[in-house]
């Protein structure tokens, strides 16, 4: 990997690691449904700009069912439920969180595509719970029902965010990835306007509140999708989804500096083992040679 593929790598995990952060801000202001709707709109009619200068072709006719499911599946729902969380739960926790996607996907794959169930997936699969296990501190006296809510919306986004990305690999790989992204946001954006109508503000909105609102709609979802779909042609996709190992490394250093939320012993050890357990989900195994199928003539 070049050295300026490696900072583009470090700056989008610092960019998504930040998103937390900002929910974390923005959620008690605006709630969750609105503070997701007022993100995704923004960065939808940024990439409708984006596409208008740069002639891109989005093919609405042909790929909008697409952009309907991503939409909603990969933007409305999962940030609506991560603001949800937000208002219980330190940013740094949903961070850390975050990284179980890989786990979803992997059974999504297993489960509609077919893929193999190994022994190495599974013990994955135990070593990832036990991760999530500990940055939740089962078993202490800390739990309570907002906190219990707060981390299964997690775990329901981050089920919703496998979910989809199967779901792209089976019926939708003819889509432009810049196409999946700027449209499905937009149009998720759209569709949560009529319930957003009725939502009034809990909060009072300031400077910082404003600020934080830009930085969650144009860094973290416009640029940021710019710049990991620009990853993605440099370094491929596997390289680029490292960055999944990288996000709760910034969001617990941005909620320590901004939010003064702590660092415990118990959520860097359940983040390593989630990530020992997505690494041993997504390590390919190695065909035996007698079972390979041979081809002659």
């Amino acid at each position: 990997m070049k050295p300026i593929s490696l900072v583009k790598l470090l700056c989008l995990a610092a960019v998504w690691g930040s998103s937390f952060i900002f929910m974390r801000v923005l959620a008690p202001v605006f709630g969750p449904w609105l503070t997701a709707n007022i993100r995704v709109l923004l960065a939808g009619i940024f990439f409708m700009f984006y596409f208008a200068v740069t002639k891109f072709n989005p093919e609405w006719k042909k790929h909008g069912k697409h952009y309907l499911v991503v939409g909603m599946l990969n933007a409305a729902i999962p940030f609506a439920l991560y603001s949800f969380a937000a208002l219980s739960i330190p940013a740094s926790y949903e961070a850390i969180l975050n990284t179980t996607t890989p786990i979803f996907g992997a059974v999504f794959a297993w489960l509609w595509l077919g893929e193999r169930m190994t022994l190495q997936k599974g013990l994955g699969f135990l070593i990832a719970a036990l991760g999530v296990s500990l940055v939740v501190s089962i078993g202490t006296a800390n739990i309570t029902t907002p906190f219990v809510f707060a981390v299964l919306a997690c775990l329901l986004a981050t089920f919703c965010y496998g979910l989809v990305g199967v779901y792209i690999k089976k019926f939708a790989t003819a889509v432009k990835p810049v196409g999946m992204a700027g449209c499905s946001q937009f149009l998720a954006g759209v569709l949560m306007l009529p319930m957003s109508a009725t939502q009034s503000l809990p909060g009072t909105i300031d400077i910082k509140i404003v600020l934080c609102l830009l930085g969650l709609a144009f860094l973290c979802s416009a640029f940021a999708f710019l710049l990991f779909y620009q990853l993605v042609a440099e370094i491929g996709p596997t390289k680029t989804m490292t960055v999944a190992f990288l996000i709760p490394v910034f969001g617990m250093l941005w909620g320590f500096l901004f939010l003064q939320e702590e660092i415990r012993a118990h959520m860097v050890l359940g983040m390593l083992l989630i990530a020992a357990g997505t690494w041993s989900l997504a390590k390919k195994t190695k065909v035996p040679a007698s079972n390979t199928p041979k081809t002659g003539l």
